[in-house]
């Protein structure tokens, strides 16, 4: 299953490899892509993974996810 969350706070591409290294992390998580100018991450699920775990390893990484 393909998703995409909107994510603040990025402004370069250490913030994009921040944020896919975060992605990296999570388990069931694959095919992370981070655009920069649209402030997004799409990335495709192997296994249902809880959202919650997504935001808050995003915000470990200094991100903030948006609703």
């Amino acid at each position: 299953t393909m998703k995409t969350i909107t994510i603040e706070g990025m402004s370069c591409n250490h913030c994009v490899m921040a944020v896919t290294r975060a992605f990296e992390e999570i388990d069931g998580i694959k095919n992370v892509k981070v655009d920069l100018k649209k402030g997004r991450a799409t990335f495709d699920e192997d296994r249902p993974v809880d959202m919650k775990t997504v935001q808050e390893k995003i915000e470990d990484a200094g991100y903030r996810v948006v609703p």
